[in-house]
């Protein structure tokens, strides 16, 4: 019986000794690019206003404003594809003149769908009024998909690294037990040069250059190694 015992309790210090040694893994980074050309751009602008009264100050921004969503509905653009990001009235000192003003900003996001409008809606913002451009961002309508695809490429390239590593030294890969990914989209740079500009320049008449969306998808991915 001692005997039996004994045995027994070896093959379960061997068993659970087999089970906490590591199985041999190869750890590689994989990348899934997928380019398209842009068919979406979203347009940040904002209104700013500065004076001595804080009254008459929200209400200059608040006449541009007006203009600007008048200006969007008259362009036929859809009202849940503009929206305001924020609205700002805030009380500032002057140094050198030792008093306080007012400034009012409003931020206006504008989601354009149909590119052949981008022109046209630029420089109908400049004459409503707008003093700053914030911002303009490409980006596609299928971007869902193209991420997609994106991560498919990105694991098929990590699988054909791994088999190359573990053919290289007689091993076949097995199945993954960890994956990670970082996603990233870009675009070349944007151009907006406006009608008056491009009339006085080389006539050409080009005010936009939506460039190349370029979708990429990095994962870190482990096998096993069989």
């Amino acid at each position: 019986m001692k005997t039996t015992l004994i045995i027994f309790t070896f093959l379960i210090t061997t068993i659970m000794t087999a089970q906490n040694i590591p199985q041999a893994t190869v750890d590689i980074s994989g990348e899934g690019i997928v380019s398209v050309i842009p068919d979406q751009v979203t347009i940040k602008v904002r209104v700013e206003n500065t004076g001595d009264d804080p009254k008459m100050v929200k209400q200059q921004n608040d006449a541009t404003v007006s203009k600007v969503i008048a200006f969007l509905k008259g362009m036929k653009i859809n009202e849940k594809d503009y929206k305001t990001e924020y609205l700002r009235l805030a009380k500032n000192y002057e140094h050198n003149t030792k008093s306080y003003n007012y400034a009012a900003n409003q931020a206006i996001s504008i989601q354009l769908k149909d590119l052949s409008k981008y022109e046209d809606v630029m420089d109908g913002l400049l004459e409503t009024g707008i003093n700053r451009i914030d911002g303009v961002t490409f980006n596609s309508s299928d971007i869902k998909n193209l991420e997609s695809q994106a991560r498919k490429n990105a694991m098929q390239n990590a699988k054909m690294k791994a088999e190359e590593y573990a053919g290289a030294i007689n091993q076949t890969v097995g199945k993954a037990v960890s994956i990670s990914e970082f996603s990233q989209n870009q675009t070349q740079p944007t151009l907006y040069r406006g009608k008056m500009a491009a009339a006085s320049s080389d006539g050409s008449g080009q005010t936009m250059a939506p460039g190349e969306l370029e979708i990429k998808v990095q994962v870190n991915v482990s096998f096993l190694l069989n």
